[in-house]
């Protein structure tokens, strides 16, 4: 073995611990974590009780979420098919059977089918709207900020060309 073989991995282990110190203190940032202090059993035991209760409150809070978006669309389908018994048989209804002609018939069945998908169409859609807007809340209040959601971020100063101009100003 040469001396600069020996070199070679005494730095990389210099480069190893330094970059694992780094780490170390990174992780400490991020997850709050205070050497110092230690914790007793009993400590320990509230805190995980307290991360179980929020985690099934969690649990519990997206079935219902979950089931709130189902109920939308079992009315979606049930609405739907109201539309479908009320609507669509009215010229039958209207005429009866015997009274009227098969052109009438047709005629009233080809106009009901306008109001059917115009009536279905308009109120049904505007349903779908509003599943895909609870569900979108959904994912951003329920699950987006009860995961992974700090807030520790910097402030939102939207685009301006007159910010840029006065800060190239005063420069």
């Amino acid at each position: 073995m040469d001396f600069e073989d020996l070199d070679t991995a005494t730095t990389l282990e210099e480069n190893y611990q330094q970059d694992k110190q780094v780490w170390e203190k990174i992780l400490d940032v991020e997850y709050e974590l205070d050497q110092h202090h230690t914790h007793g059993v009993g400590e320990a035991f509230i805190h995980q009780m307290i991360e179980c209760i929020e985690f099934v409150l969690g649990c519990v809070s997206n079935t219902a979420s979950y089931l709130r978006l189902w109920a939308l669309s079992l009315a979606h389908s049930q609405l739907a098919l109201v539309f479908l018994y009320y609507i669509l048989p009215q010229p039958w209804a209207m005429c009866g059977y015997e009274h009227c002609s098969i052109a009438e018939i047709s005629a009233g069945s080809f106009f009901s089918w306008f109001v059917f998908m115009s009536a279905t169409f308009s109120i049904l859609m505007c349903m779908d709207v509003l599943e895909c807007c609870l569900h979108t809340l959904r994912l951003h209040w329920v699950e987006f900020q009860s995961k992974f959601y700090k807030g520790a971020g910097y402030l939102y100063t939207p685009f301006s060309f007159d910010a840029i101009f006065k800060k190239s100003v005063k420069l």
